[in-house]
């Protein structure tokens, strides 16, 4: 997990989206009980962030938060990796381990990804769930826990027990209450303050002092699907800012992941347009010659005021004259 997120709290969340609001509101339930958490929304929502504050904000904040994907493993190393083992239990195995539930013993323990779990998987948590207690691989007693556990998936575990995948009893027992995050196109509302206080942060990892986005930056960022939601959002931050060169995020910076990638190893290339329609090829394609062709722009715009130019472009007086030097060069 960021070490930015870390102390998170409910509290510290705001929306001005009505789903999410009531999300949060029962997150905030939730976390003054220790009832089990079932957080469902598709890949990229902000499930592991959530489930980060409701643990934040109730009376275990001072225990372990531990989390762990519980998808894609096979039983035998879910096992171990869950429950721990013993010394001398398998081939590789010199010591004892802790596993998760006994780590996060006190505090709460984060399954991420519940819907892929196998059958005898499900079943060894739903005893931990029922008796409290479980056994490392290679021990022959029992061991106790006290955790809460704050689960995971991106899609409908309802389904899935009609599909015949999910058992019904472990879906009680995780769904105290069920909280449903909604994704990001649905909440556009707040995507200006998610993407300033993203681009803050990239910013400061990065060493940019980035203060503005362009209009047409925007308008490209808002009017975007967000497919992978907050994660995708973080990503397009962070690639934005590493492109952008001086303190304005202009609409050349903005890239998706669909424009970035092929699904061919080859370049792809599009048919050429008829020859009175295809406009003339640029001397200098790169993206600090479409910067500065920006600044000129800019500069002629405020009449060759550098005072003028440099507010409207949101950098100092000191970074406009360095690129327009360079630009005569």
């Amino acid at each position: 997990m960021d070490s930015t997120f870390s102390n998170l709290k409910i509290e510290d969340i705001t929306t001005a989206n009505q789903a999410m609001a009531r999300c949060l509101r029962l997150a905030g339930v939730a976390a003054k009980s220790d009832v089990q958490v079932l957080l469902l929304g598709e890949t990229g929502t902000g499930k592991t962030l959530m489930a980060r504050a409701i643990h934040n904000s109730s009376g275990r904040s001072a225990a372990p938060f531990i989390s762990f994907n519980a998808s894609a493993m096979s039983d035998s190393l879910l096992e171990s990796q869950l429950f721990g083992h013993e010394r001398g239990a398998f081939t590789g195995a010199q010591q004892m381990v802790k596993g998760k539930f006994e780590l996060a013993d006190g505090g709460t323990l984060f399954l991420d990804e519940v819907a892929d779990m196998s059958p005898l998987a499900q079943v060894k948590i739903l005893r931990v769930l029922e008796y409290g207690e479980f056994e490392r691989l290679g021990s022959e007693r029992m061991s106790k826990c006290n955790v809460r556990v704050i689960s995971a998936a991106n899609c409908s575990l309802q389904s899935r027990i009609r599909q015949g995948k999910f058992r019904e009893d472990l879906y009680h027992r995780l769904a105290g209450i069920t909280l449903l995050i909604p994704p990001l196109r649905e909440r556009p509302e707040e995507l200006p303050a998610l993407i300033a206080v993203e681009l803050k942060a990239q910013s400061k990892a990065l060493g940019k002092k980035i203060t503005a986005i362009h209009p047409e930056s925007m308008d490209k960022l808002l009017s975007h699907h967000w497919r992978g939601n907050l994660r995708e959002l973080s990503h397009v931050v962070q690639t934005m800012t590493l492109f952008c060169e001086g303190g304005v995020i202009l609409p050349d910076h903005v890239n998706f992941p669909e424009d970035l990638s092929s699904d061919s190893s080859e370049p792809a290339v599009s048919a050429p347009r008829p020859a009175e329609a295809q406009a003339p090829l640029l001397d200098d394609p790169s993206l600090s010659s479409a910067v500065l062709r920006h600044i000129r722009a800019v500069h002629q715009q405020a009449q060759g005021n550098q005072r003028r130019t440099a507010k409207l472009l949101g950098i100092s007086r000191a970074t406009l004259a360095r690129h327009l030097k360079n630009g005569q060069e």
